[in-house]
């Protein structure tokens, strides 16, 4: 099992930047996949995005593409999510997730299986 702990999220205006981090420890960090997703008040959780163990691989989320970059260091064992151009649409509660076998790159929620407690980002018009 793997424990993830986010932090970064707060309250930015429209057009804004935020910079969310998430350090994971528990497991060999460097061969798992990893994982944003979000989750607005009243809606289903949605995937932002996803980058494989070597960052050779991104998937972004139709709604973030151009906006948004997911990174990660695999030394610090810690994933990234830069997130430009903030829209109030945005605000949400993010969640970092590690996937659950190695050297396999999720294609759906069900194949991430770590999460952290999420953290709130909120964006004013």
């Amino acid at each position: 099992q793997v424990q993830l702990v986010e932090s970064g999220g707060g309250l930015v205006q429209a057009g804004g930047s935020l910079r969310l981090s998430c350090a994971a420890s528990g497991r060999t960090f460097s061969r798992y996949a990893m994982g944003w997703f979000r989750q607005a008040a009243g809606k289903e959780r949605e995937l932002v995005a996803s980058i494989s163990w070597s960052s050779a691989r991104l998937n972004y989320g139709d709604s973030v593409k151009g906006r948004f970059t997911i990174s990660r260091d695999n030394a610090k064992n810690t994933v990234y999510l830069q997130m430009n151009s903030l829209k109030p649409e945005d605000t949400a509660v993010y969640y970092c997730a590690a996937a659950r076998s190695q050297l396999v790159f999720p294609t759906f929620e069900g194949d991430f299986g770590s999460w952290g407690q999420g953290t709130q980002v909120t964006v004013s018009s």
